[in-house]
């Protein structure tokens, strides 16, 4: 009689429980995020678009050629060169070995200016620089193509880094020289040691020159960030890298310099300086490109003809990743969009929250 009597109070708290478990547990899902692709175009040979309307421009370089494109897909630009070229948002320039007067043109393919010396033009963003023959030395360039000021050195440059204000450039005796670009003076000297065989094989600055992380060493190889004092270096974090690599690396501060992407030996380090906090996520290729947009960071990995695009995303989290097979390719982001090329295409994929 008393089972009977309990029955139904043990049902009804049955079901009550498992409401409340429902009501609880439930919460909204979040939104997920839908890559969309919306064009591909081919740059074999491109009819090209005047741009009429004054569009923004990303540049691209797939093998023998370079030029650039609008978000629409409409080519503006479209050059081969049968050497060697280097190419920025801003200039782009194509030259030999053998050049003597270097000349580099805007995105319109107008005439910028001339560099009035041999080596190796390089742009960063609206920076410019030759590094001269010898690779011990190199001079920051003004628009017109003039020269600003040259760090004349004896050591070979192993890595280099740019920003707005600054200029740092790694040496083979593991030392770290950060540049004012206003007049070429010296702001810091610095050498991260900690290693038996010192090198810096990767450097990056932060876009407000507080913080300089860097790759050095052979044997006790490490990841080091620091942190301006007092026009001093500081070690806020360090970290061993138990395989040591001979090869330069990558290392790459977010836009907001809230985090600090480092590759070393199978891996991606990834410090947030604001938790102080250090992440480890496995990566087997050599990266050759990191593009941010407003939600992920974007890696360009590269092992023989196999090409990979990793997505993390801000909790430092590798989302995804997708990979094709190609013999020159190259990644850019632009208002959140992703642009892909490979061998003579390109494709956009846009990026948005279903």
């Amino acid at each position: 009689m008393k089972s009977k009597k309990t029955a139904p109070l043990i049902i009804f708290l049955i079901i009550f429980f498992t409401l409340i478990y429902i009501i609880l547990a439930a919460k909204p899902l979040g939104k997920e995020f839908q890559f969309t692709p919306e064009w591909k175009i081919s740059v074999s040979a491109p009819a090209i678009d005047e741009n009429k309307e004054s569009k923004p421009t990303i540049y691209f370089k797939l093998g023998q050629s370079l030029g650039y494109f609008t978000e629409d897909g409409k080519v503006t630009l479209y050059e081969s060169f049968p050497a060697m070229a280097s190419i920025s948002d801003y200039y782009y320039s194509i030259y030999s070995t053998n050049s003597t007067k270097i000349p580099f043109y805007n995105q319109k393919g107008e005439l910028q200016g001339s560099i009035k010396t041999a080596g190796y033009p390089y742009f960063r963003d609206n920076n410019s620089y030759i590094f001269l023959p010898g690779g011990n030395s190199f001079s920051k360039v003004l628009y017109n193509g003039d020269t600003a000021w040259t760090y004349e050195g004896t050591l070979p440059i192993t890595a280099f880094a740019s920003s707005q204000k600054y200029t740092a450039a790694g040496f083979a005796d593991g030392k770290i020289k950060l540049f004012d670009n206003s007049d070429g003076s010296i702001a810091i000297d610095f050498a991260p040691g900690g290693s038996d065989y010192p090198v810096i094989l990767g450097l990056d600055i932060s876009s407000d020159g507080n913080y300089i992380a860097s790759v050095s060493g052979h044997e006790q190889q490490r990841f080091v960030l620091s942190q301006k004092e007092n026009n001093q270096q500081k070690i806020i974090f360090h970290y061993f890298i138990s395989e040591s690599s001979p090869y330069r690396t990558l290392v790459h501060f977010t836009e907001d310099n809230s985090r600090v992407f480092y590759l070393f030996e199978g891996n991606l380090g990834i410090y947030n300086i604001a938790t102080e906090k250090n992440y480890m996520i496995p990566i087997s290729d050599r990266i050759i490109n990191i593009e941010e947009s407003e939600d992920f960071v974007f890696l360009l990995g590269k092992t023989k003809s196999q090409y990979t695009v990793y997505m993390i995303d801000k909790t430092n989290t590798l989302e995804g990743k997708f990979s094709f097979t190609a013999d020159t390719a190259f990644m850019k982001t632009f208002n959140n969009n992703l642009y892909i090329g490979n061998n003579t295409s390109i494709s956009k994929i846009s990026l948005s929250r279903g």
